[in-house]
């Protein structure tokens, strides 16, 4: 009798749709039942913006990648079944954006997902 892992989360995909600015490649990371929540001055903690499933998800997806802006992924840690991640952003006129995220995972998947983000005024 083997022992079956669970599938890997794959980081190159994540750094792919990143810095690709590709929605798709990214919600292919995501269960179809997961919720994000996005927290920065506008949602705040007591008030957080809350995206359920792939579909809501992917409407934040599209709005966030298909900006002109360019996008890194400066650190990304995977132990177990959670991932952490930042994220550096620039607007062309050079405005920063810097956002942090912490992440469940099931089956290789993202089931929950914190976002804390914060940007130049």
């Amino acid at each position: 009798m083997g022992t079956s892992a669970s599938p890997a989360f794959d980081t190159e995909i994540l750094r792919q749709g990143i810095e690709g600015h590709n929605a798709d490649t990214l919600l292919s990371l995501y269960s179809d039942d997961a919720e994000v929540r996005v927290v920065d001055r506008n949602t705040q903690p007591s008030h957080p913006l809350i995206k359920h499933g792939r579909n809501e998800i992917s409407e934040m997806l599209n709005d966030i990648y298909g900006r002109e802006m360019t996008h890194k992924l400066e650190q990304c840690v995977v132990q177990g079944d959670h991932v952490a991640f930042t994220e550096s952003c620039e607007y062309p006129d050079g405005v920063k954006v810097l956002a942090s995220s912490m992440m469940s995972l099931r089956d290789g998947k993202i089931v929950d997902q914190t976002l804390i983000q914060a940007w130049d005024e």
